[in-house]
């Protein structure tokens, strides 16, 4: 069991910012609190809430490390250690804060916390796969908090995004975040599961980050995940639902020169092998990890039969 002595030592004899970090740093080692909701590593998630907490951006003059602290500042580091540690909440859900392709998100626990490697694809603009010049429409499947949407909109400032989810608490944190970023006029929010509600319009790219994860993996998740939605994790057996649905449809909604780019994870060896003579293009990253695969159009109508 954790011992909160150690919460209310580390208030007491510790004196800068630098030492509440380090010891941060351990605690989280020593407790083996799993990280990947956008940090990897012990001292970032440190970094991530000590800085949120007193109101300092991530990148900060390294010598504010050596001020000291006053005890009303250490008292709430320590108490967000302590909640990160005892009820396993990833730190973005504590701090309400994500960052995405280098923009800012407001998170929470209706929404899965971004860290998609896709924020590397729009930052390029989807090249070489379309020229971006001709983007004038993008969907955003499975929109969640739109950071994808937005992401887009920063990237293609003439397109029409139509951001779609059928969560209605995921549209609520969408809407934050659309606001937020000022892009009303181009961002749209639709509640619909995946095309159903969106008649006959035709998109130059569609984008997604469905659910993906597999039954068993869903068992085995470390107990971070289990604050984030499971509607936007659980995809049956092999994690293929929601990928399945979109290959089925997405020719329908796509102009001639349309490209369709999904990420699936490790569901990646499994929708090879049940569509084992479909071309998927598997992207690479820079960073992150793939499990991405991009379509066109006319490969989608091409091996429509087969889905």
């Amino acid at each position: 069991m954790l011992n909160k002595n150690l919460f209310e030592e580390a208030v007491l004899e510790l004196s800068t910012l630098r030492d509440m970090l380090r010891w941060g740093m351990s605690q989280f080692y020593a407790e083996n609190i799993y990280f990947g909701h956008g940090t990897d590593n012990a001292w970032d998630e440190a970094v991530q809430l000590v800085l949120h907490t007193l109101h300092l951006p991530l990148d900060v003059n390294k010598h504010v490390l050596d001020a000291n602290l006053t005890t009303s500042e250490r008292k709430k580091i320590a108490k967000l250690f302590y909640r990160r540690i005892s009820e396993r909440i990833p730190a973005a859900y504590l701090t309400h804060e994500a960052w995405f392709g280098g923009l800012k998100f407001y998170v929470d626990e209706r929404v899965l916390i971004p860290r998609s490697p896709l924020s590397e694809l729009i930052e390029q603009q989807f090249s070489p796969w379309i020229l971006a010049e001709k983007v004038e429409s993008v969907l955003d499947l499975c929109t969640g908090s739109a950071c994808i949407a937005i992401a887009c909109a920063k990237a293609f400032p003439e397109a029409m995004i139509d951001a779609v989810d059928i969560s209605a608490d995921a549209l609520a944190v969408a809407k934050q975040n659309v606001d937020q970023h000022g892009l009303t006029e181009q961002v749209h929010l639709i509640q619909t599961d995946l095309f159903d509600k969106l008649g006959n319009k035709k998109y130059d790219v569609i984008i997604s980050n469905p659910p993906y994860v597999a039954e068993y993996e869903m068992k085995a998740l470390p107990q971070e995940y289990r604050h984030e939605p499971a509607l936007g994790l659980a995809a049956g057996e092999e994690g293929l639902d929601i990928a399945i649905k979109i290959l089925q449809q997405a020719e329908q909604y796509l102009t001639d020169e349309g490209i369709l780019i999904v990420e699936v994870g490790n569901s990646e060896i499994a929708l090879a092998q049940r569509y084992p003579t479909v071309p998927f293009t598997w992207l690479e990253f820079q960073r992150g990890d793939g499990g991405v695969f991009l379509l066109t159009a006319k490969q989608l109508r091409k091996y429509k039969k087969i889905f």
